[in-house]
């Protein structure tokens, strides 16, 4: 589990084929990964990955096929610059929201502009994640931690602080980059509840109907 609050930056220093279409990548971290060992869970531009080398400031992590087609990896490059965290301690702050590192698609940047300090960038999504996303919510770009300004069907926009765009890709990335998207948790597990498996002889009992009948709506 991570919290979107982005520990530093890091580079794709290698990227290994390996058998099923799947991969490994080497990626030299911008800081010491003091107290991490194989094993551990690290969020390499939202991506949960385990790393399965390490050393100092480096490591190595395997991608699967799934990952490779749902994530920005399938496009990635050696030099590529991506953002790193690693998982969230039970003593830590929860800064960001709870970021789970299993991304649900890839969105477009379509549009930044500035609006006094910050930077308001507007990414292109598909209905299957903007579903997912409402204003004032919570959204992970490459895995930063974001609060939706406003939202479609086609999209959604988020104001970039200058903290952020110094210490994260976001700062850099440019009209046209594909981005990890990592809806809100709790958006998916709401909507599971209340839909039910269609088909399902074990549907939720919870529906609209329900929910106005006790108040909810």
């Amino acid at each position: 589990m991570f919290t979107g609050i982005i520990e530093g930056l890091g580079t794709i220093t290698g990227i290994q084929a390996s058998s099923g279409q799947s991969s490994r990548l080497s990626i030299n971290a911008d800081f010491t990964l003091d107290g991490t060992k194989i094993g551990d869970s690290i969020a390499v531009s939202g991506v949960c990955l385990t790393a399965v080398e390490i050393n100092e400031k480096c490591f190595k992590a395997d991608v699967s096929p799934e990952t490779l087609g749902m994530t920005t990896f399938g496009r990635a490059g050696v030099g590529d610059r991506i953002n790193l965290e690693r998982a969230l301690r039970l003593s830590d702050r929860l800064d960001g929201h709870l970021v789970s590192g299993h991304i649900d698609g890839a969105g477009i940047l379509k549009n930044r502009k500035t609006a006094g300090n910050a930077i308001v960038i507007s990414i292109g999504v598909p209905e299957t994640l903007s579903r997912h996303m409402i204003k004032k919510g919570s959204v992970a770009v490459d895995g930063i931690s974001l609060t939706i300004n406003n939202c479609s069907r086609e999209g959604f926009d988020v104001s970039i602080i200058p903290h952020t765009a110094k210490l994260t890709t976001i700062g850099f990335k440019k009209i046209g980059s594909p981005v990890n998207i990592e809806t809100d948790m709790i958006g998916k597990y709401v909507e599971h509840f209340v839909m039910g498996n269609r088909g399902d002889k074990n549907q939720s009992s919870i529906d609209m109907q329900f929910l106005a009948k006790t108040g909810f709506l």
